[in-house]
Protein backbone atom coordinates (compact mmCIF):
# COMPACT_ATOMS: atom_id res chain seq x y z
CA UNK A 1 0.00 0.00 0.00
CA UNK A 2 1.18 3.27 -0.96
CA UNK A 3 -0.34 4.92 2.29
CA UNK A 4 2.94 6.28 4.28
CA UNK A 5 0.74 8.64 6.91
CA UNK A 6 -2.73 8.94 8.37
CA UNK A 7 -2.66 11.99 10.90
CA UNK A 8 -6.03 12.45 12.84
CA UNK A 9 -5.88 15.74 14.54
CA UNK A 10 -8.29 16.94 16.95
CA UNK A 11 -6.43 20.31 18.13
CA UNK A 12 -6.52 21.60 14.44
CA UNK A 13 -9.56 19.38 13.36
CA UNK A 14 -7.93 17.59 10.76
CA UNK A 15 -7.39 14.33 9.02
CA UNK A 16 -3.96 14.21 6.87
CA UNK A 17 -3.26 11.31 4.25
CA UNK A 18 0.13 11.11 2.81
CA UNK A 19 0.93 8.58 -0.07
CA UNK A 20 3.81 7.89 -2.25
CA UNK A 21 3.33 6.33 -6.11
CA UNK A 22 5.97 5.51 -8.70
CA UNK A 23 4.33 7.12 -11.18
CA UNK A 24 4.73 10.81 -12.46
CA UNK A 25 2.71 13.75 -11.08
CA UNK A 26 0.80 14.02 -14.27
CA UNK A 27 -0.38 10.76 -13.91
CA UNK A 28 -1.60 10.73 -10.60
CA UNK A 29 -3.73 13.86 -11.43
CA UNK A 30 -5.41 11.76 -13.90
CA UNK A 31 -6.95 10.09 -10.95
CA UNK A 32 -8.57 12.78 -9.90
CA UNK A 33 -9.61 14.60 -13.63
CA UNK A 34 -10.25 11.90 -15.22
CA UNK A 35 -14.29 10.37 -13.66
CA UNK A 36 -13.40 6.98 -14.77
CA UNK A 37 -10.48 6.36 -13.19
CA UNK A 38 -11.98 8.38 -10.30
CA UNK A 39 -14.62 5.84 -9.81
CA UNK A 40 -12.39 3.17 -9.49
CA UNK A 41 -10.51 4.00 -6.85
CA UNK A 42 -12.38 6.82 -4.23
CA UNK A 43 -15.08 4.57 -2.24
CA UNK A 44 -13.25 1.97 -0.63
CA UNK A 45 -12.75 -1.38 -1.66
CA UNK A 46 -16.23 -2.52 -0.41
CA UNK A 47 -18.23 0.55 -1.38
CA UNK A 48 -17.47 1.39 -4.90
CA UNK A 49 -18.07 4.75 -6.56
CA UNK A 50 -19.93 6.29 -9.39
CA UNK A 51 -18.89 9.33 -10.43
CA UNK A 52 -22.85 10.50 -11.67
CA UNK A 53 -21.21 14.83 -12.60
CA UNK A 54 -17.34 15.67 -12.62
CA UNK A 55 -17.12 19.28 -13.05
CA UNK A 56 -13.21 20.40 -11.76
CA UNK A 57 -13.72 24.07 -12.66
CA UNK A 58 -13.98 26.44 -9.62
CA UNK A 59 -17.83 26.49 -8.74
CA UNK A 60 -18.08 23.10 -10.75
CA UNK A 61 -19.12 20.49 -8.77
CA UNK A 62 -18.63 16.54 -8.29
CA UNK A 63 -21.19 14.16 -7.60
CA UNK A 64 -20.98 10.64 -6.86
CA UNK A 65 -22.69 7.83 -5.31
CA UNK A 66 -21.08 4.55 -3.46
CA UNK A 67 -22.86 1.05 -3.27
CA UNK A 68 -22.40 -0.94 -0.48
CA UNK A 69 -22.43 -4.56 -0.29
CA UNK A 70 -26.34 -4.97 0.24
CA UNK A 71 -26.69 -2.43 -2.78
CA UNK A 72 -27.61 0.59 -0.43
CA UNK A 73 -26.30 3.77 -1.84
CA UNK A 74 -24.78 6.47 0.07
CA UNK A 75 -24.54 9.94 -2.18
CA UNK A 76 -21.86 12.31 -1.65
CA UNK A 77 -21.00 15.33 -3.76
CA UNK A 78 -17.76 18.15 -3.92
CA UNK A 79 -18.34 21.89 -4.68
CA UNK A 80 -15.03 22.34 -6.49
CA UNK A 81 -13.01 26.06 -4.47
CA UNK A 82 -9.90 25.90 -6.71
CA UNK A 83 -7.61 23.65 -9.47
CA UNK A 84 -4.18 24.33 -10.38
CA UNK A 85 -3.34 21.46 -12.71
CA UNK A 86 -1.76 18.64 -11.93
CA UNK A 87 -0.96 19.84 -8.87
CA UNK A 88 -3.66 20.85 -6.11
CA UNK A 89 -7.25 20.62 -5.91
CA UNK A 90 -10.04 21.91 -3.11
CA UNK A 91 -13.35 21.49 -2.86
CA UNK A 92 -16.19 21.37 0.14
CA UNK A 93 -17.43 17.58 1.06
CA UNK A 94 -20.40 16.56 1.71
CA UNK A 95 -23.43 14.29 1.37
CA UNK A 96 -26.24 14.26 -0.67
CA UNK A 97 -29.80 13.24 -0.42
CA UNK A 98 -31.55 10.52 -2.21
CA UNK A 99 -32.43 13.50 -4.81
CA UNK A 100 -28.65 14.53 -5.10
CA UNK A 101 -29.65 17.92 -3.07
CA UNK A 102 -26.63 18.46 -0.26
CA UNK A 103 -27.51 17.25 2.60
CA UNK A 104 -28.35 19.32 5.75
CA UNK A 105 -28.40 17.22 8.55
CA UNK A 106 -24.93 15.92 7.64
CA UNK A 107 -21.12 17.84 8.68
CA UNK A 108 -19.27 18.85 5.36
CA UNK A 109 -15.32 18.76 5.23
CA UNK A 110 -13.17 21.19 3.76
CA UNK A 111 -10.87 19.07 1.26
CA UNK A 112 -7.47 19.56 -0.16
CA UNK A 113 -4.90 17.67 -2.32
CA UNK A 114 -1.56 18.45 -3.16
CA UNK A 115 0.31 16.36 -5.45
CA UNK A 116 4.29 17.09 -6.05
CA UNK A 117 7.07 15.30 -7.23
CA UNK A 118 8.83 13.18 -5.09
CA UNK A 119 11.81 11.11 -5.34
CA UNK A 120 11.59 8.85 -7.97
CA UNK A 121 7.40 9.30 -8.12
CA UNK A 122 4.62 11.39 -6.79
CA UNK A 123 3.38 12.28 -3.63
CA UNK A 124 0.24 12.75 -2.65
CA UNK A 125 -1.53 14.59 0.41
CA UNK A 126 -5.12 14.41 0.80
CA UNK A 127 -6.00 17.23 3.96
CA UNK A 128 -9.24 17.27 5.57
CA UNK A 129 -10.53 19.77 8.06
CA UNK A 130 -13.85 20.27 9.55
CA UNK A 131 -16.18 22.88 11.01
CA UNK A 132 -16.06 21.61 14.34
CA UNK A 133 -14.20 18.57 16.95
CA UNK A 134 -18.07 17.00 17.02
CA UNK A 135 -18.45 17.02 12.52
CA UNK A 136 -14.92 15.49 12.79
CA UNK A 137 -15.94 12.54 15.72
CA UNK A 138 -18.92 11.88 13.80
CA UNK A 139 -17.36 11.23 10.53
CA UNK A 140 -14.61 9.54 11.56
CA UNK A 141 -17.04 7.17 13.99
CA UNK A 142 -18.64 6.80 10.09
CA UNK A 143 -15.06 5.40 9.33
CA UNK A 144 -14.17 8.00 7.52
CA UNK A 145 -10.17 7.83 8.19
CA UNK A 146 -10.50 3.72 7.68
CA UNK A 147 -12.51 4.58 3.99
CA UNK A 148 -9.83 7.28 2.93
CA UNK A 149 -7.06 4.89 3.51
CA UNK A 150 -8.45 1.88 1.95
CA UNK A 151 -9.79 3.76 -0.89
CA UNK A 152 -6.10 4.93 -1.79
CA UNK A 153 -4.54 1.62 -1.02
CA UNK A 154 -6.34 0.67 -4.67
CA UNK A 155 -4.29 3.32 -6.82
CA UNK A 156 -1.57 0.88 -6.99
CA UNK A 157 -3.09 -1.37 -8.79
CA UNK A 158 -4.97 1.40 -10.95
CA UNK A 159 -1.17 3.47 -11.78
CA UNK A 160 0.27 -0.05 -13.06
CA UNK A 161 -2.74 -0.80 -15.00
Amino acid sequence: MSVTSVDKNFDDLSLTLTADFSAPVERVWRLWADPRQLERWWGPPTYPATVEEHDLTPGGKVTYHMTGPDGEKHRGRWEIVSVNPPTALEFVDGFSDADGAPSTDMPTAHGSVEISAHGDGTRMVIRSTFRSREHMEQLMEMGMDEGMEGAMGQIDALLAG
